[in-house]
């Protein structure tokens, strides 16, 4: 059977682009980036991007295209004889798996607020009423359990129209809208009272504040950052090299993909930061940012209620943008491994993840005593811990070492692979670093998000 392929590139670099746009680029880069100075550290944080995020990118999306197949079956199709990289097949799947466990929570949530803010809910409010509709909304096992099944039942839905007529037709015009709104957004924000004092905490630089919090702290955080907004490692990003033609080198595709990814989190802090700075609220970060910080600020706002829902419109696309690429990894990893139809795999898969989401839905109600990462942590936050911390940093040390080492796949098939096409050529020159160094630094990625959940204090 062959292959479907994305009918434009514009749909490839979109939905690819979707899939790395997540809750990370709104809800921690801007906190942190005012945080260490501004331009200081998106200047620290651009470098480390181009270093470490874009060369395994274009490593995933190689070992895609190479293989025209999902991490079910890429690495058996590319790997020596007796080589065991397939392995990581298992691990790769159980991530995209574990992933959906708790984002579809997460996305739920956002289409909850959506729907708040269409009916002027919080309209007039005070800012512990907001805290309480936040509250509420995790209290109750129903109300989130409807909010997930909508979004998982919404996405199995687009993904089973297939590659063409579902994931990139939808995902297209979400994130085509997706784009507009955050421009409309950060223009409305930059015309506030506040927006000067916003943006100079934003984006001035302030190199003082790199070592005010510690240097390594901040180096850390940049490196992190870089590393973790791309989603790789777990054949998320590899699915949509599989689907593409070889018209053009994956390096220009994967520094495309990073600029949009990127331009979402530096235009996310344009809308957040003039916003806080006007009402004078405190910018925080995670989930309380969006779901208590903004909403104060909204409901203060002159017309907060459309501004409101416009925002949570764009958060929203942005978390299904994310749920519909790895909902389609998940599917293209059954049909390569078992041979299934997409409307079977679609239906079995639609129950697991309906069954598998409730953990994490029962964990901030019914199951809130269990805290398995200390006092006052849940089974969402050990569900991110094991993805965040273990498995995307792991998958992408197995992308580097397949891609670089003669027992895996190869240097020289790699770059044939990654240079086939028009466009920027992945340079040879960076052999050594890439095959001795970023492992390294990878490593060293895994074991400080270790020391920093454990033992936050031990570097000062």
């Amino acid at each position: 059977m062959e292959r479907e392929k994305f009918s434009s590139r514009l749909g490839f670099l979109l939905i690819s682009a979707g899939c790395a746009i997540g809750l990370g680029n709104v809800w921690r880069f801007p906190y942190v980036a005012g945080k260490y100075g501004g331009a200081a550290f998106v200047l620290l944080y651009l470098v480390f991007l181009l270093i470490l995020g874009l060369p395994i990118m274009v490593m995933e999306l190689s070992v895609g295209r190479a293989s025209q197949r999902s991490i079910a079956t890429s690495f058996d199709r590319l790997e020596p004889k007796g080589s065991k990289f397939h392995l990581h097949k298992y691990s790769a799947i159980f991530g995209n798996y574990l992933l959906m466990m708790f984002y579809t929570t997460i996305a739920g949530w956002m289409l909850i607020y959506c729907i708040k803010f269409l009916t002027g809910e919080f309209r007039n409010v005070s800012s512990e009423q907001v805290t309480n509709i936040f509250s509420n909304i995790q209290v109750s096992p129903i109300t989130m359990t409807i909010a997930m099944a909508v979004i998982v039942i919404g996405c199995f839905t687009i993904c089973s129209m297939g590659l063409k007529n579902g994931v990139e037709k939808i995902t297209k015009f979400m994130m085509l809208c997706l784009l507009g709104i955050m421009i409309i957004l950060a223009i409305h924000s930059v015309t506030m009272s506040g927006a000067a004092e916003g943006l100079k905490f934003y984006l001035s630089p302030d190199f003082g504040k790199l070592t005010e919090h510690g240097l390594f702290n901040a180096i850390f955080d940049a490196m992190g950052q870089a590393f973790f907004t791309l989603s790789i490692g777990m054949g998320s990003i590899a699915i949509f090299g599989s689907y593409i033609d070889k018209k053009h080198t994956l390096t220009g595709e994967a520094v495309r993909i990073t600029l949009l990814d990127t331009g979402v989190a530096l235009i996310s802090g344009l809308i957040i930061f003039p916003a806080c700075f006007t009402f004078g609220v405190q910018p925080d970060s995670g989930p309380n940012l969006i779901f208590v910080t903004l909403p104060n600020v909204f409901s203060s706002m002159p017309g907060g209620q459309i501004w409101g829902f416009m925002f949570f419109v764009f958060l929203l696309f942005a978390a299904l943008s994310t749920v519909i690429a790895v909902f389609e990894n998940i599917i293209s990893y059954w049909i390569d491994l078992k041979g299934w139809s997409r409307r079977k795999t679609v239906v079995i898969n639609c129950i697991i993840i309906l069954l598998f989401s409730m953990p994490c839905i029962l964990g901030f109600n019914v199951l809130s005593g269990i805290q398995p990462l200390g006092s006052g942590s849940n089974i969402m936050d050990l569900e991110d811990f094991i993805i965040s911390n273990n498995i995307l940093p792991l998958g992408s040390l197995i992308y580097l070492l397949f891609c670089t080492r003669r027992y895996g796949w190869g240097w020289d098939n790699f770059l044939n692979e990654a240079n086939a096409g028009k466009g920027i050529n992945f340079p040879k020159g960076i052999r050594f670093y890439v095959t001795y160094i970023l492992p390294l630094i990878v490593l060293f990625i895994f074991i400080q998000g270790y020391i920093s959940k454990f033992f936050p204090n031990l570097f000062g």
